[in-house]
């Protein structure tokens, strides 16, 4: 077998044990959790309030694309935009 055909072979679970060796892999992997999870807590207390994306938005004083592309979890959060968004939930933010 070629050096590429087994590079192809590696299975995803390989491949992630070899990148969580890594500082910096570890370090962003974090990050993108982190933020998975507050759009994750942003989705689940706002439909739990039985509040529309809209809704939090006018009450931000945002575009409701900002809490859809928020809940979405493929855009980042300002610290400025969460804490509106926080505000509006009736919530507060901890750093840990």
């Amino acid at each position: 077998m070629k050096n590429d055909e087994k590079r192809s072979t590696r299975s995803f679970n390989e491949v992630f044990r070899k990148d969580l060796k890594s500082e910096r892999f570890r370090k962003v992997y974090a990050q993108e959790l982190a933020r998975l999870r507050i759009a994750r807590q942003i989705r689940e207390i706002r439909t739990k309030k039985k509040l529309t994306q809209k809704a939090v938005a006018q009450k931000a004083r945002m575009p409701q694309s900002v809490i859809a592309r928020i809940e979405s979890g493929k855009h980042s959060i300002s610290l400025d935009t969460l804490g509106r968004i926080a505000s509006v939930l009736k919530k507060e933010i901890q750093l840990v």
